[in-house]
């Protein structure tokens, strides 16, 4: 796995991946275009963001890479590459339950806030990455 270079970008498998923490000084690309949808990505070493359609959809502090991102009505899935341990922040739907696996082990049962937010950290050495799915339930 790698930075995105081109710091969003759409995948064969159908799939989107984001995000370069190697970045020194903050990144934006906006007004990317896919599957009905607008994304707006903002990257660097410090956080990486994801927008869709003016509403934010992933946050990680630090910055990272996340790969091969989907999102389906029941289920987001992604791996996340970063240079030390991440904090990371989903936009969900409002007061639902979801289950969060990492690297296929069941972290918990989270519910999102009223604003429909849930945060969770993993830990991961530079050049590491996890696969995360996080399910509604």
């Amino acid at each position: 796995m790698a930075n995105v270079k081109e710091l969003l970008r759409t995948e064969d498998n159908g799939s989107i991946s984001f995000g370069d923490y190697s970045l020194e000084k903050k990144t934006k690309l906006a007004d990317f275009k896919y599957q009905d949808s607008v994304y707006k990505v903002k990257t660097f070493r410090e956080i990486t963001r994801l927008e869709k359609n003016g509403g934010v959809v992933y946050e990680s502090v630090p910055g990272s890479a996340v790969h091969d991102y989907r999102e389906t009505e029941r289920q987001i899935a992604f791996t996340v590459e970063a240079a030390d341990d991440i904090h990371i922040t989903l936009e969900l739907e409002p007061e639902k339950e979801y289950k969060v696996f990492v690297d296929d082990t069941n972290i918990g049962k989270m519910k999102s806030t009223l604003g429909g937010k849930i945060d969770f950290s993993i830990e991961l050495n530079e050049g590491e990455s996890a696969k995360v799915d996080v399910v509604k339930l």
